[in-house]
């Protein structure tokens, strides 16, 4: 009984807390940006979205032409390793330090600009629903050309993909060597030195792809590149395609969730930009589980298995549709039929993928290999940071950082562990997919790294089943996630404190200017009618 208060007492301090979270956004957002101008009147017509097209295409842009500077910190400046941008061969000067802040503020003011034409399209959809589909391909596809376009963004991670796709060709086993084991190659170059003796922990399908696409460019390490960013690009599609149909068969209006979902910031910037094999893995799932509100059990656990076989935590579908195929009513013993295919139809899929890419099944003991990685972002590692070194500023030796981050982040995953087994039982009532993908962000945010890319995994599926609040934190996440661990902040200060005053006055009113720019009469329809005249 106290446990039940004690639970009552938390969601309503919850609920009050964000209600005046919200409430405070939403007052700053009327005092001092022009949204305070307007005085919504009756929703017209869905005419005006050519304004946020147009204006999100100039913020990725701007993305574009900021991260294309031959010294932005954005991207790898390392020769012959994309099209433009790079340094000369041999290139020993200084770089230019008004081209660097001038590569940070402008991708900064595109990333801000971006997400305040998102913000306000995703709350105008929230209060009116039907917007045109096809139109929103149209804009998602003028969004996406200049990161297409641009060099791989915020990561190096699409090297090490070529990389290890290199290796798989050659038969070196990507599971047991790291890329250092090509030699010279041109492949080794451009990956992080921190991966260059690390095992994948990718599945055998992604292996297989990356091998394959390897062979396909004649093992030519930029089309390598290029192929896996398209690659990527196709991942996008697929979870546009497959949120619509996930949308019409939860009932929720598929614009809105095409919105949330693929035309995401975090969608374009960490997946399209960063080419994170994310995209195609969250594809897979999407597409998988729109299957399976459709009643097409078969596909949607061959569809699942086929992510899982990309990147584990897509395993999380597997368990979701196997549990609730029969719906709420059926047994314990009742489900251990549709479990026992599930796991048939898995077997199988990830043998013949383990099968065509030919090295076995030793990505499952490598899955925790980017636990090498210490970052602060993520609770259960940054509790351990501050717990470990304080025990050794308190003199305390024996007791080492590494020790305490192998407790706390056991911890984090058992916790995680335990809220996903909640939300698989009680999924039904509350709604499995909605359960879903609130499993797979707190496996994120529980997680020994957090990077922004893997919040897209449960971010796509709340796109579609979002209940309350959830709307709220979907759309925090996917404006905050983006900036995790985003190079440049740092370098803008301090070339702030040591540039000219004209560079600096220069740099303020250019992203000042981007937080309060007019965006035209459509955003009055973002703000409640009654809200406006209470």
């Amino acid at each position: 009984m106290r446990i039940t208060t004690w639970a009552r007492g938390v969601r309503h301090g919850y609920e009050r807390t964000v209600a005046e979270l919200e409430a405070g956004v939403q007052f700053l957002e009327r005092r001092y940006t022009p949204l305070g101008r307007f005085t919504p009147g009756p929703f017209e017509n869905w005419s005006f979205l050519w304004q946020p097209a147009l204006l999100g295409f100039v913020a990725t842009s701007l993305i574009l032409a900021g991260g294309s500077f031959t010294n932005s910190p954005f991207k790898l400046n390392m020769t012959s390793t994309w099209f433009f941008g790079e340094p000369a061969q041999g290139f020993s000067g200084t770089p230019s330090q008004t081209k660097l802040l001038l590569s940070i503020v402008l991708v900064y003011g595109g990333l801000l600009l971006l997400m305040r034409v998102w913000l306000r399209l995703a709350e105008v959809m929230k209060l009116h629903a039907g917007a045109p589909v096809r139109q929103l391909w149209w804009i998602l596809a003028l969004w996406a050309i200049p990161m297409i376009i641009a060099p791989p963004l915020f990561s190096r991670d699409v090297f090490s993909y070529a990389a290890q796709g290199e290796m798989t060709s050659h038969h070196l086993s990507p599971y047991i060597l790291g890329p250092f084991s090509l030699g010279s190659s041109p492949y080794v170059n451009p990956v992080d030195p921190l991966w260059w003796n690390a095992p994948a922990p990718y599945g055998p399908f992604f292996l297989f792809l990356d091998g394959s696409i390897a062979k396909i460019t004649f093992h030519n390490q930029l089309a390598t590149v290029v192929v896996l960013r398209l690659l990527e690009v196709v991942g996008v599609a697929m979870i546009g395609w497959g949120i619509t149909r996930l949308a019409k068969g939860l009932r929720r209006d598929p614009g809105e969730a095409f919105l949330l979902s693929a035309m995401n910031p975090l969608v374009l910037l960490t997946l399209i930009g960063g080419a994170h094999n994310d995209a195609i893995m969250t594809g897979f799932l999407v597409i998988g589980i729109a299957l399976a509100v459709n009643k097409k059990f078969v596909p949607s656990l061959i569809f699942c298995a086929c992510a899982a076989a990309i990147k584990a935590p897509a395993a999380y579908g597997l368990a979701f549709v196997a549990w609730t195929w029969l719906g709420p009513l059926a047994s314990v013993r009742q489900r251990l039929k549709p479990i026992a295919v599930a796991s048939a139809v898995t077997a199988v899929t990830l043998g013949v993928w383990t099968w065509l890419a030919g090295f076995g099944f030793g990505w499952v003991r490598n899955l925790l290999s980017n636990g090498t990685v210490r970052s602060w972002a993520a609770p259960a590692t940054a509790i351990g940071l501050i717990i470990g070194r304080s025990i050794n500023a308190l003199g305390v030796h024996s007791i080492t950082v590494a020790s305490v981050l192998s407790v706390t982040r056991f911890l984090g995953f058992a916790i995680a562990a335990a809220f996903a087994a909640w939300l698989l039982l009680h999924g039904e009532r509350r709604g499995w997919v909605r359960s879903l993908g609130l499993a797979l962000v707190l496996l994120v945010v529980l997680g020994p790294v957090v990077q922004p890319w893997y919040f897209s995994w449960g971010l796509v599926l709340l796109a579609a089943s979002y209940q309350g609040r959830e709307h709220f934190w979907l759309l925090a996440l996917s404006i905050v996630g983006p900036f995790i661990g985003l190079p440049g902040g740092r370098t803008l200060l301090a070339g702030l404190v040591h540039s000219n005053p004209l560079l600096i006055a220069v740099a303020v009113a250019i992203l000042g200017g981007v937080l309060v720019l007019p965006m035209g009469r459509w955003t009055q329809w973002s703000w409640p009618e009654q809200s406006v005249d209470a």
